[in-house]
């Protein structure tokens, strides 16, 4: 008998737990976790942080976009003043990528550094 209450006290007492343990994990980040906040703030953000994209500025209609050399991929630009001295030629563009509209919001045009 006393070790049929031992085995029941026991099994209650791990629900107990198991069941605190399940209230106590939060469903979305506190103030004590600014890292998971900040991975938060990232996903729900379409601008990353600027990076270089290469390629050759090229007319498409009437206005000029980036065709990025290693992934075949045409992007917006929307600083055109900055994009029209190098039309036709081999470029790298600082710039952070608007995924939702696939433009790029340049900071900087350089022409490309030939090997």
């Amino acid at each position: 008998m006393k070790r049929f209450l031992s085995i029941v006290a026991m099994l209650g007492l791990s629900g107990l737990g198991l069941n605190l343990a399940a209230q106590q994990t939060p469903s979305t980040p506190t103030q004590a976790d600014p890292m998971q906040q900040q991975q938060q703030t990232d996903a729900t953000n379409p601008q990353q942080s600027a990076r270089s994209f290469e390629g050759k500025i090229a007319k498409a209609g009437d206005k000029l976009v980036l065709q990025e050399a290693s992934t075949q991929t045409t992007y917006q630009l929307d600083d055109q003043n900055k994009a029209k001295q190098f039309q036709g030629k081999k470029v790298t563009v600082t710039a952070t990528l608007d995924t939702s509209t696939n433009t790029l919001h340049v900071v900087d045009i350089n022409p490309a550094e030939t090997k």
